[in-house]
């Protein structure tokens, strides 16, 4: 029998190098995409295309879009601005509350039934704005967490939450990425969901410094010019 994965699956560069990851390992993917009343919708038709060239299992978009109601952050409030500043040091108003511990609570009740033997999360605590949520602290405690919580855990089936880019710059990821054929061309970063990235949001500006990095060219469309020959 197959061993089975559930990828936490945005449509972004670090999900899909997960996505990537995971087919690599020869798991079977079961990816799942969280609709939270984001900015946009570009997010879920990208992750849609990313499940589709893996060839997922099943590919399930789950609506749990009360974020948007609850507010707080400037990916589910319209009325707050995406900041254009650059990453800073302090946890920025892009952060959405308590968001991957949600989508990991949900994603480890839909493995469980499953009876998938991992979830991957395309964390990192290298090259990021700063989110309390993508840090190995964070990660650890889900892992325990889910054991105590699940049938599967107290059952000695343990389920194990995955996170292999939790301590690779952007840089190594799309080199990883690269190297397994993983297809950055369907995924998207920015913030404001254009079908051309900004280039200014705290996303693109990370992405765009790892591919610079990198020594590669980005295969997504900006709207403004960057030179990738730094």
């Amino acid at each position: 029998m197959a061993k089975k994965a559930v990828v936490v699956l945005s449509g972004g560069l670090d999900s899909t190098t997960c996505m990537g990851i995971a087919n690599h390992e020869g798991y079977e993917l079961y990816p799942l995409t969280f609709s939270y009343g984001q900015r946009h919708d570009r997010e879920v038709a990208q992750a849609k295309k990313v499940a589709a060239y893996f060839h997922a299992k099943k590919h399930r978009v789950v609506d749990i879009s009360f974020f948007k109601q609850m507010g707080g952050s400037a990916l589910t409030d319209m009325s707050i601005n995406v900041p254009q500043d650059g990453v800073g040091n302090d946890i920025p108003i892009t952060y959405v509350p308590a968001r991957n511990m949600i989508f990991l609570s949900l994603a480890s009740a839909y493995a469980e039934v499953l009876g998938a033997e991992a979830i991957f999360i395309g964390v990192s605590s290298v090259d990021y704005s700063g989110y309390p949520d993508c840090r190995p602290e964070f990660i650890d405690s889900m892992n325990q967490t889910i054991n105590l919580a699940t049938k599967t855990g107290v059952t000695n089936h343990r389920l194990s939450i995955q996170a292999p880019l939790m301590h690779l710059t952007k840089k190594e990821t799309i080199e990883l990425g690269t190297r397994l054929g993983v297809p950055y061309q369907l995924t998207t970063s920015c913030y404001n969901g254009g079908d051309k990235a900004c280039g200014t949001c705290d996303s693109c500006r990370l992405r765009i410094k790892g591919f610079q990095e990198a020594g590669l060219v980005d295969p997504i469309p900006y709207q403004i010019d960057i030179d990738w020959n730094l």
